[in-house]
């Protein structure tokens, strides 16, 4: 959620310094695909990138320089290369990395978006590989790398992208796997800030569930829907998230969730390759295997746990590098069926909109409604973003709630990773304090929004995000202060919204790992507020 971007506890093992010459045969680069300066000996020329990233020597994989980035708390170091592409062809993109947090991605119209990462090299290069085929109206490619918030510097060398059918085989160096850590069994990464979008690594993306409940001769138990109790969300309800991937917190089960949360959003969907707008979503195997087994069917007895006691459910799409794209009538559509399907099979109450890396309004509203009209009045829709794009109601995200108002449940804004931003008052505020929170909380109340639409998003601790944690005690402030004019600093609103939702956090597991540091004191502020 930036929401922390999700420190991954990979497994590193002792590395042998022992070059191994290993070939592989991959497709050469077709003639559409040419990336320029692959290697960074040309300095930045034929890349964008971000003021952090340049053009180093000493650190480099191959020839005399690659690309170093000093990442820092407002900067993750983007640097990406629009090229030309084939459309209906199949392209592997790479790239050695080296670094804490490293990612490669690529994106396009008609091209599925796709992210790999590193979580930690152990100070060698390592390579990052990713495979995705280009539809029929795919004329580019955005191929892009970057690290992650105060995460320090991360270098890349060598990127490449190779495909095209008919294409001569070219060998490639690659580096075998004792030269460095092996990569955990956990395909998914965050690191402070919130966690990205689970994305395969080493194998694809499940499909996503069909819509046929029980498919013929398939020999395995169709989706089950799992019913919940009726009622409302809590009238000021405190909401977190549960990271679906282990890391530096707290490993849980969903059951594990603290009493104290109402609502729980689950992060994150996987995008489905070559489906746009489609999701799907698996217990990630890294968590699994820290919770000494963890299965789906374990998960949708939690959620009817969770239900049992009055607790909501939802699942959460996006995180920092979500690759989900709901940009036209199609991908709204897909959106719509496959988030019904995987809330049939999952019990989910409905559906978190997280998406960092850009959304379009119109198409995402078209495909909420479509959503909405299938699941029916009860449909639960959060949505979590970025301080920037609340500003006005020309900001996506705004713009977005504004659309979905007669559906939409709450918007719980992050409000950290953010910097300086202006209030409803025009004056500048620093994250960090009770006046950033409620002067940028007044902004969407004052567009528009009801008070229940609203709730105030923060880190649980000062390990899940990059930067913008604050105590406890401000946290409540801001709350009193917005809905009932005690505790504000030098920002006072002019006006109270008494009804104001409540307060969200990344991440549950975070919170539970600062021993319950976050939802202990906020809850009982929030049923002060009643």
């Amino acid at each position: 959620m930036r929401k922390e971007f999700k420190a991954l506890s990979w497994g590193v093992t002792a590395v042998v310094v022992v070059a191994v010459a290993a070939v592989a045969m991959r497709p050469a680069a077709a003639d559409t695909a040419s990336l320029k300066n692959p290697g960074f000996e040309e300095g930045l020329s034929g890349w964008s990138c971000s003021a952090v990233a340049h053009s180093v020597t000493g650190n480099e994989h191959s020839g005399s320089k690659a690309l170093g980035a000093e990442v820092s708390a407002s900067d993750h170091g983007l640097c990406r290369q629009t090229l030309s592409i084939a459309a209906n062809t199949p392209y592997t993109l790479s790239a050695q990395v080296e670094g804490n947090y490293v990612f490669l991605g690529a994106s396009g119209e008609d091209v599925p978006s796709v992210t790999t990462w590193e979580a930690s090299t152990g100070g060698s290069y390592r390579e990052l590989s990713l495979d995705f085929t280009t539809g029929p109206r795919a004329k580019e490619v955005t191929v892009s790398l970057h690290g992650w918030y105060g995460q320090g510097t991360y270098h890349a060398d060598d990127v490449m992208l190779s495909g095209g059918e008919g294409a001569s085989e070219t060998p490639r160096p690659t580096i075998s796997p004792t030269d460095g850590p092996e990569p955990s069994a956990s395909p998914s990464p965050t690191v402070s800030g919130k966690p990205t979008a689970t994305a395969p690594a080493v194998s694809p993306t499940p499909t996503a569930p069909t819509a046929s409940p029980n498919p013929t001769g398939s020999g395995v138990p169709g989706p089950t829907a799992t019913s919940r109790p009726s009622g409302a969300l809590a009238e000021h309800a405190l909401i977190g998230y549960w990271q679906n991937f282990d890391n530096g917190a707290k490993a849980l089960r969903l059951k594990d969730v603290p009493a104290a949360y109402d609502l729980v959003d689950v992060a994150f969907a996987d995008a489905v390759p070559g489906r746009a707008g489609a999701v799907t979503f698996r217990v990630d195997s890294g968590l699994a295997s820290a919770l000494g087994g963890y299965t789906e069917a374990d998960l949708k007895a939690d959620v009817r746990a969770l239900h049992s006691r009055g607790t909501e459910v939802v699942l959460s799409v996006g995180g920092q590098n979500g690759a989900v794209s709901v940009g036209d009538d199609a991908a709204a559509k897909n959106f719509a069926d496959s988030v019904y399907d995987v809330m049939q099979e999952f019990g989910f109450d409905g559906i978190d909109i997280d998406l960092e890396n850009g959304l379009t309004p119109a198409a995402m509203s078209q495909a909420l409604h479509s959503l909405s009209q299938k699941a029916g009045p009860d449909l639960i829709i959060t949505m979590a973003p970025e301080t920037l794009f609340m500003q006005s109601k020309s900001s996506t995200y705004l713009d977005l709630a504004l659309r979905i108002k007669d559906i939409l449940t709450v918007v719980h804004t992050q409000y950290y990773n953010s910097g300086s931003m202006a209030g409803c008052d025009g004056k500048v505020y620093s994250q960090g304090s009770v006046d950033f929170i409620t002067s940028q909380a007044c902004l969407a109340l004052e567009a528009g929004l009801r008070p229940d639409q609203v709730a105030i998003g923060l880190p649980a601790s000062p390990s899940a995000a990059g930067s913008g944690y604050v105590s406890p005690d401000v946290v409540s402030k801001a709350l009193t202060c917005l809905a009932q004019g005690k505790g504000c600093g030098s920002f006072i609103p002019s006006k109270t919204w008494p009804g104001l939702r409540g307060a969200m956090t990344w991440s549950i597991n975070w919170d539970v790992a600062a021993g319950k540091g976050f939802s202990d004191p906020v809850s009982a502020t929030l049923k002060s507020l009643s």
